[in-house]
């Protein structure tokens, strides 16, 4: 506008013109060439009302029409006649430069937010837009409405007389239909500093909270953030049902130098389908569960969910006193189940109706999940997982295990679970050679190969690789409410030289055989997990004589190392020598004693459990009734009698589900257990529900028995009456509690009913009374029991004052306790 009352000459205007004219010129000098400015631009100067009605951007909209190849010049409108130059202000092109353009096409673009999206610049705000197969490309905000310009290729962008971003959505026109969007490429990063930090130094407890997809509010708006962890990636992009599949406009941004690239999607929510393309350092590409999937579809099919979890806890008393006692101090009788086959056809909500209820009735006071997290091939039972945060969809969703898990703390039953950090599948679409170059496994092949089972092996020595670990053990206890880990294959971590043959290992820095990134890998995870997660027992699968598996972690030991910090081991060698020594007919079974009392010379080296897991009963070894030698009253008889001797001899027990009713088959994962055999209308129920009735007397005595379990880690807590009668068959023994009351356990492993056999007792206990014996006919056995108290006499025998004299039943162990 002119000043008031002023009334230009033509003369004054033609003066004008030129020296606008002139600094055009002299601009266009000063300033590089830029792109030309596409023509629905608005024109130089124009502002848009705040309150004006909806209106398209006219298609050819710029006053000044700005040279092919130049710079377009924002010039006021006009003038006043004495006032100096004008400041030029030069206007870019708002289209993605070709550079920017190929990266984005080719999925190689590390900071996409930086070209897309709505970004202040000289002439006003650019907005540019990447929607391949798109028609058109409109800004809405406000009243305002404008088509962006199509570049070709599914980009468009546009540049409007705005002085700041203002808030937007867009309007996307494909055949057929329009869709309204915010842009996702407005939003700023949703993982801050903090999060960046502890994912670099590989000390992110909480992992999974940072990585994954997460439906989030983000700025005011929901939608889902994927975040990944990809270092080698030339390029990473969110792909799923929610863009047919197509990641072309959807890449991601890397956040600087922890390899994690990022990206929220709006309007994306639970239960979408999901993957990420990555491409590779040799410019391939490959599409990629999530590590970090917390829900993944049904196998075979491999895309992971987004999940986001709504169950409310109902087991606030049970994890308020979990922590009471020390799992080594406490009873600890585990039922191992395989939930797929325990039940077939259940899924974790069906089988919370009936799993607690009958683990319950049984008396145990914890189960054991075979592997839940998920696997391709339901052959390996779990142990080669894909997805280490996620558990397995096929018995339902992780709101539904959670489920299952607190209907088991409701009825008092603690819950551990398989783990396996050991190794992993080579799947195409998992985490083998996840981001093009080895990553999750080590990047020597001699090292990442395991020999045994065609898999890869963890890095322990990489930080991030750790950090994935020690984070989903961590995960497993505060999400679901694990109460203990079983540590799957620690053997096979251990040691380099693990089923290698010389030259196919390289000794450690010291020169040994020791893995030290995997020693200090369970070290950091035990220690993190029993910090975090107060009554969380940890348990190795450890099956050679490492040294303090279950010392503490700042313990050295007599090898130099410290303890690997687990809470129990599990006893191999007790499993294999006691059942080695029944599988031998009675009649030689002098000759193989020792076999029965050697795991007394070690049993206070660790913190134990005796396990006769599902590894023993599969692979042609026999169910544990069929290892038993002669017919089958006696196969029946060794079997009650062995698992009296179990449950008395020091350490935890743990028990295969099959197992607890003499099921004679092998198991297999396609059928389970045979109930059938509990079936009345079966023949020889009878002798199958007897076995069952023992193991849920055993479980009800073993828990109202301290002396059974107090001082399971205390030598004191256990004395030998006899363990050298070999010629006899037998083993006799006493437990103690901490008050020094003692239970008397005697097994007797030959076909023969033995009279008067006397045992040298403690003088102080005035008489002594069955309190279990496995040969009761209500249990299947010739009920040759002792239902009257039995007083010692003044007869010194094993090196004790007194002693009792018992009619011992054949194949059978006895329980007695003080009258």
């Amino acid at each position: 506008m002119t000043p008031k009352g002023h009334k230009e000459s033509k003369a004054h205007k033609e003066a004008k013109a030129k020296k606008e004219s002139a600094a055009r010129k002299k601009a266009a000098a000063r300033k590089p060439p830029a792109q030309e400015v596409p023509a629905q631009a608005p024109a130089p100067g124009a502002e848009v009302p705040a309150q004006a009605p909806p209106a398209e951007v006219p298609a050819q909209a710029p006053a000044v029409e700005p040279p092919s190849q130049a710079p377009a010049v924002v010039v006021p409108a006009q003038v006043p006649a004495p006032a100096p130059a004008p400041v030029v202000e030069v206007a870019v092109s708002p289209a993605v430069d070709a550079g920017d353009r190929a990266r984005l096409l080719h999925g190689t673009h590390h900071d996409p937010h930086s070209v897309l999206g709505a970004h202040p610049v000289p002439g006003g705000v650019a907005f540019r837009a990447f929607r391949p197969h798109a028609r058109a490309v409109t800004v809405v905000s406000g009243e305002l409405r404008a088509e962006l310009h199509d570049d070709g290729d599914g980009f468009f962008s546009g540049l409007l007389p705005l002085t700041e971003v203002p808030a937007y959505r867009l309007l996307v026109t494909y055949d057929g239909t329009v869709h309204e969007t915010e842009d996702a490429y407005r939003f700023l990063p949703t993982l801050g500093e903090l999060d960046l930090h502890l994912i670099g130094e590989g000390r992110h407890e909480q992992l999974w909270q940072a990585l994954g997809a997460h439906v989030t509010t983000h700025q005011g708006v929901t939608g889902t953030r994927f975040a990944v962890w990809a270092p080698n990636a030339r390029g990473v992009r969110v792909t799923g049902g929610f863009n047919f599949w197509d990641g072309t406009g959807f890449p991601m941004r890397s956040l600087g130098g922890t390899g994690v690239w990022e990206l929220f999607v709006p309007g994306i929510g639970e239960g979408e389908l999901y993957k990420f393309e990555i491409t590779r350092p040799d410019g391939s590409r490959t599409l990629r569960a999530d590590p970090l999937a917390r829900r993944t579809e049904v196998p075979p099919a491999t895309s992971s969910v987004v999940h986001a979890s709504h169950h409310e806890w109902g087991d606030a008393e049970w994890l308020a006193h979990r922590a009471d006692t020390p799992v080594h101090e406490a009873p600890f009788s585990v039922y191992e189940v395989h939930l797929p086959s325990w039940r077939p056809g259940l899924t974790y909500r069906r089988l919370a109706e009936q799993l607690p209820a009958y683990v319950k009735e049984m008396g145990f006071t914890h189960v054991e999940l075979m592997p839940v997290a998920e696997h391709p091939f339901g052959g390996s039972w779990g142990y080669q997982v894909t997805g280490f945060y996620a558990p397995t969809a096929r018995l339902g969703t992780p709101d539904d295990f959670k489920y299952l898990v607190d209907k088991l703390h409701q009825a008092g039953i603690g819950v551990l679970m398989d783990w396996v950090p050991a190794h992993f599948p080579r799947d195409d679409w998992a985490l083998a050679e996840f981001d093009g170059r080895p990553l999750y496994e080590h990047h020597d092949p001699l090292r990442a190969a395991h020999p045994d089972w065609g898999t890869l092996e963890f890095d322990f020595g990489r930080r991030e690789v750790r950090n994935f670990l020690v984070a989903n053990a961590v995960y497993w206890c505060e999400e679901f409410h694990i109460d203990g880990l079983r540590v799957d294959a620690v053997a096979s971590m251990l040691y380099l030289d693990y089923s290698r043959e010389p030259g196919q290992w390289t000794p450690n820095k010291h020169g040994g055989r020791e893995n030290l990134d995997a020693v200090a890998f369970l070290q950091e995870m035990n220690a993190t997990v029993y910090r975090r997660c107060p009554g969380v027992v940890t348990v190795a699968e450890e099956s050679t004589a490492w040294d303090g598996v279950t010392r503490p972690t700042h313990h050295k030991g007599p090898s130099g190392f410290g303890g690997l910090g687990f809470g129990l081991k599990w006893n191999m060698g007790w499993m294999h020598d006691s059942l080695q020594y029944m599988s031998h007919d009675p009649v030689h079974r002098a000759y193989h004693h020792h076999e029965m009392t050697f795991s007394m010379v070690y049993a206070y080296s660790e913190n134990y459990v005796l396990p006769i897991s599902h590894d023993e009963v599969v692979h042609g070894k026999r169910s544990l009734v069929s290892k038993m030698p002669g017919d089958w009253w006696q196969q029946r008889a060794d079997l009650r009698a062995y698992l009296g001797f179990m449950w008395a001899h020091p350490g935890k027990q743990l028990l295969f589900m099959g197992q607890e009713f003499a099921q004679g088959a092998e198991w297999s994962e396609a059928h389970g257990p045979d109930w059938w055999l509990l079936d009345p209308a079966y023949g020889a129920e009878a002798d199958h529900r007897g076995v069952r009735d023992l193991v849920r007397d055993l479980n009800a005595v073993y828990r109202a028995t301290p002396a059974l379990w107090q001082r399971d880690t205390d030598p004191a807590g256990f004395e030998w009456i006899t363990g050298d009668a070999a010629d006899d068959n037998v083993f006799a023994f006493l437990r103690h509690d901490a008050e020094g009351t003692p239970l008397l356990a005697v097994t007797h492993l030959a076909p023969v009913v033995r009279h008067d056999y006397r045992l040298g007792v403690p003088e102080e206990v005035p008489a002594w009374v069955e309190v279990l014996n496995t040969d009761a006919a209500r249990y299947g056995g010739g009920d040759v029991t002792r239902p009257d108290v039995v007083k010692p006499e003044a007869q010194p025998w094993h090196g004790r004052p007194a002693s009792i004299r018992l009619t011992l039943p054949p194949l059978a162990t006895v329980w007695l306790r003080p009258a």
